[in-house]
């Protein structure tokens, strides 16, 4: 089923209000991405603890220091991306809720 107008703002409304901050993203990586505090905030946490992991190896290993910092550097770029797909499935998530109630009346 299709959603009405009404429901179409009442969704986007409320991922206005829960979207994902690109700026505060960016800070998170420029002053904790060495401890994933960026993918934590942007609901990565897997990949969050391999990056604390590899970080911790490469201390005492110099070869997962230099996959650490190139994964750091490649997030730079991919934090807009990681935003945008979490809001697309926030976005569908919350469609289906509807038509789920709509189905239900």
């Amino acid at each position: 089923m299709t959603l009405n107008t009404q429901q179409h703002m009442l969704i986007e409304a409320r991922l206005a209000n829960e979207r994902k901050s690109t700026g505060v993203a960016y800070l998170l990586w420029f002053f904790l991405g060495g401890l994933g505090a960026h993918r934590f905030y942007l609901g990565r946490p897997g990949t969050a603890v391999i990056q604390i992991l590899l970080l911790l190896t490469g201390i005492f290993l110099l070869v997962p220091l230099v996959f650490w910092g190139i994964w750091l550097l490649v997030d730079l770029f991919l934090i807009p991306g990681m935003i945008s797909g979490d809001l697309a499935a926030r976005r569908a998530q919350l469609a289906g809720e509807y038509s789920a109630l709509r189905i239900a009346d």
